[in-house]
């Protein structure tokens, strides 16, 4: 389904936690989650997107999700390359 709430999957408490610490220094609230709340190996960040959130917000972000790696991370975590 749609939702505003996105995750994104990075494994490991360690990555998410320290992707989240990394993400708030650059201005950006994207809260770790991770076990007990969600199974082992399954910590991912939590994006809350919103209408409120204008067009250069998000592109910032995605910048900063790029330049930071974040992206890298999750797909290292499913397993891609």
């Amino acid at each position: 389904g749609c939702s505003p709430i996105v995750p994104i999957y990075l494994g490991t408490e360690e990555a998410a936690l320290g992707a989240a610490v990394r993400l708030q220094a650059a201005g950006f609230l994207v809260p770790a989650i991770r076990p007990p709340t969600v199974p082992p190996g399954t910590a991912r960040l939590r994006v809350a997107l919103s209408a409120a959130h204008t067009l250069g917000e998000i592109e910032a972000f995605a910048r900063a999700l790029d330049e930071m790696g974040v992206l890298r991370q999750r797909d290292e975590a499913a397993g891609g390359t």
